[in-house]
């Protein structure tokens, strides 16, 4: 099969017959119809993110795409069946604390770095091995629908930590960070799960602009100013009553300061969920006051990732017509314009542009 080759990083990604992906008992091949860009894919792919990522390897977590062959543990899925491919591997022989790997894009441990010595390679290429759990099936479509429904990716990060934190119907919910790519998904799965009003806050005002033309009244947006001090009163003055919840997406390029202007917006008694990248790259700890969190009885949620039972239940919320894929603009590449995709991605990320990157495979 065809496949986009990572051989070193800060190298264009090489384009190459490759061996096609065997099948194992308890795993799924699966034909790749269409697979998201991530927004920063190049900083991984130049070293920039330091992401645990084995060389050589088939980049590209998460995918759209019909079953190829199952296993014999496979009972209900059959050969043609559209499927969402699950990035997030888990090991099975510790299920309190299982050790992950991000299928084609990082671990997290030296466990998850021995899953991705099997694990490893991504769905930039025609076909993809995923664990039977990780193939979730996701009805029929059209052919034409398989990028769209790409973002259900891009959706599952921020529902992981909406649901992690009990999100309830009614709620009101600051998204810290709602400019980039998981912090918009975090604004529209937060009112698809019954939020009854998002605080959604960013530097990007133009973003923000489109946020509230795209979703309307429920949606509250503060573009910050860089003070601690000055932000955190605007979102306050921003929310209708009481934060019950703030949800933390930021990138690591974003300050200490600015989560934690976010942060301490939320209600005594209320919840905070991490999921961003503060200090990943470096830079001030968050310094979050003891005191504080004591005496207002604040639980904090730190959160990588999501559930396994997330993917089932995001699709049927897409379904169901609760959470909208349609409408999204993208850019759409072949598999032998892979580093022109992850440029665009790129591009796309600076300019504040709210598209998806998508890499078809099959296509030419």
């Amino acid at each position: 099969m065809r496949a986009a080759v990572l051989e070193a990083f800060g190298q264009p990604l090489v384009v190459k017959q490759v061996p096609t992906p065997e099948l194992g008992t308890g795993e799924v091949i699966v034909d790749v119809v269409a697979t998201r860009v991530l927004a920063y894919a190049k900083d991984v792919l130049s070293g920039e993110r330091g992401y645990v990522l084995k060389l050589p390897v088939i980049p590209g977590p998460g995918a759209i795409g019909r079953v190829r062959r199952t296993g014999p543990d496979a009972t209900r899925l059959a050969v043609g069946d559209w499927v969402y491919c699950d990035p997030t591997v888990r090991s099975r022989d510790d299920a309190l604390s299982p050790d992950i790997t991000l299928q084609g894009l990082s671990a997290r441990d030296e466990g998850g770095s021995r899953l991705q010595e099997y694990y490893g390679n991504g769905a930039w290429a025609e076909q993809v091995r995923v664990p039977t759990e990780n193939a979730v099936p996701i009805g029929p479509i059209a052919e034409a629908e398989a990028a769209a429904w790409c973002w259900l990716g891009t959706c599952l990060v921020p529902y992981g930590g909406l649901a992690q934190g009990g999100l309830k119907a009614g709620e009101t919910v600051l998204v810290s960070g709602a400019t980039g790519n998981f912090g918009r998904a975090a604004v529209a799965v937060a009112l698809a799960m019954g939020a009854g009003c998002v605080i959604a806050t960013g530097r990007n005002r133009q973003v923000l602009q489109t946020l509230e033309e795209q979703f309307g009244s429920r949606v509250r947006c503060v573009a910050l100013s860089g003070t601690e001090e000055d932000d955190h009163a605007a979102m306050l003055r921003a929310a209708p009553g009481p934060i019950d919840l703030v949800f933390d997406i930021l990138p690591p390029m974003a300050s200490s300061e600015q989560a934690r202007a976010a942060i301490m917006t939320v209600r005594p008694y209320g919840r905070v969920v991490l999921m961003g990248g503060i200090n990943m790259m470096g830079g001030a700890p968050l310094q979050l006051r003891y005191n504080w969190i004591m005496r207002n009885c604040i639980t904090i949620h730190g959160v990588w990732m999501y559930p396994r039972d997330a993917p089932q239940a995001l699709a049927s919320m897409i379904r169901s017509g609760q959470l909208q894929i349609g409408g999204q603009e993208m850019d759409v590449f072949g598999l032998d314009q892979v580093n022109e995709a992850v440029a665009n991605a790129a591009e796309r990320r600076e300019s504040g542009a709210f598209r998806t990157t998508i890499l078809k495979p099959g296509a030419g």
